[in-house]
């Protein structure tokens, strides 16, 4: 995966994120030295956590060009992930990135707006255990973290961190992965 033409990433934020997977992702991966949109998704520059943290976005999904993109990540918690599936601008980006060649990843219950999209038919995917019937189609494996081709799903919160670094790794940077786990003591 060292040949990953590493552009944008783009992290969408709809009301009723969960906090913890979104900062996880953006800190991680801004550590990384990779360039993380923050992505709003509705008319707001700022969009509210499910834990009542509002976080500023750098732009709207609707001011965004696709092509830019080679990793869109969603993170989950509600309703930012019921947010997320139910608008068809969302479906519109992350089908793009994945027509493109690039990655699309989602933790917790942020994968029903992969499946609304209709991009998990067949694959194997974990999410958080209380959506797993709406995941239709899909081999729900309910492990931490699963890869299917460029598909990328995590299980939740708890999970955050596992599923940071794996984009790191997936975005072709494993020996920055290995330098962050060090610096941040995982495993340690």
């Amino acid at each position: 995966m060292d040949n990953v033409e590493v552009r944008q990433i783009a992290v969408l934020l709809a009301d009723g994120f969960e906090e913890i997977e979104a900062v996880t992702v953006i800190d991680v991966l801004r550590r990384a030295d990779m360039e993380v949109v923050m992505v709003g998704v509705g008319n707001e520059m700022g969009v509210l956590g499910a834990h009542g943290i509002p976080i500023g976005v750098d732009c709207l999904i609707d001011d965004v060009e696709p092509g830019a993109f080679c990793l869109v990540v969603l993170p989950g918690g509600m309703p930012g992930s019921k947010n997320l599936a139910e608008n068809e601008r969302v479906h519109t980006l992350v089908r793009s990135v994945w027509d493109g060649g690039g990655h699309v990843a989602a933790i917790c219950a942020a994968p029903i707006a992969l499946h609304a999209a209709g991009m998990l038919e067949g694959r194997r995917v974990t999410a958080y255990p209380s959506v797993e019937s709406q995941l239709t189609g899909a081999v729900y494996t309910g492990a931490r973290l699963e890869v299917d081709e460029r598909i990328v799903t995590s299980k939740g919160p708890g999970t955050a961190m596992e599923f940071a670094l794996a984009l790191v790794r997936i975005m072709g940077k494993g020996e920055t992965e290995k330098q962050l786990r060090e610096a941040m003591l995982i495993g340690a």
